[in-house]
């Protein structure tokens, strides 16, 4: 069992705080260890809603409502896919292509795993592009544009790079290495943009991988040029 961490809180408002979810911890109670949501409640002492989740594996930003009524509001705006996700992923595989669009329904496989087909009765859709960091290891920005379970990890693994420690779909590392990075939403006609770099894991914490974040940081999250590709890709 694992010690059960203290939550930070990376941003807080009157109707909804931002924790930084820590890897290996899953939102809910399991029978061994707390989830997230009764640790984020008993730190804050006060009835915390759940508004999206992320896997046990994933580390990084996860909202949670401090209200019924904000809480249907960020669940309508989940709905509408107005709450922009950005995704931090590293693999030591080298990929199909190094940017594009992942498409495809999810289906499950054995052992509890999903894979992807290339029927589109209701696909999981993500975009994706690719920087080197050293020779033989990438970082991978992705945008999920639907919510599916394991979607990232199944879309990277579809593209020939799962990601790196990933136990169900890769190899066993020190992490599984996927990342909830920012956050971009209007929330009652006010703009957020929420970022939290990982804090965890070797390849994460490495100067060459610091360095791409700066890049990153320096020029656009999202390459404007690619945004616009993407815009016109068939949904």
């Amino acid at each position: 069992m694992k010690h059960p961490p203290y939550l930070d809180r990376v941003f807080e408002h009157e109707d909804f705080v931002i924790f930084a979810k820590p890897e290996g911890f899953g939102v809910h109670c399991e029978a061994d260890q707390p989830g997230i949501h009764s640790l984020a409640e008993a730190q804050l002492g006060q009835k915390l809603w759940l508004v999206h989740r992320l896997d046990k594996v994933t580390s990084g930003l996860l909202i949670m409502a401090k209200n019924e009524v904000s809480a249907r509001v960020f669940g309508q705006l989940f709905a509408d896919k107005k709450i922009q996700k950005t995704y931090l992923a590293i693999s030591s595989h080298r990929p199909k292509r190094k940017q594009g669009r992942i498409k495809g329904d999810m289906v499950s496989a054995r052992g509890g795993s999903y894979k992807l087909t290339k029927s589109m009765s209701n696909p999981a859709i993500t975009d994706f592009f690719s920087i080197s960091v050293v020779p033989g290891l990438r970082v991978f920005v992705c945008r999920p544009l639907t919510g599916k379970t394991h979607q990232i990890r199944v879309a990277l693994k579809s593209e020939g790079a799962p990601i790196e420690g990933d136990h169900r779909y890769g190899a066993v590392s020190d992490r599984t290495y996927l990342h909830a990075w920012r956050l971009a939403f209007v929330y009652n006609d006010q703009p957020f943009e929420i970022e939290q770099r990982p804090t965890t894991g070797n390849l994460y914490l490495t100067p060459e991988f610091g360095a791409v974040l700066n890049r990153l940081d320096d020029n656009e999250r999202w390459p404007s040029h690619w945004s616009h590709r993407l815009e016109s890709c068939n949904e």
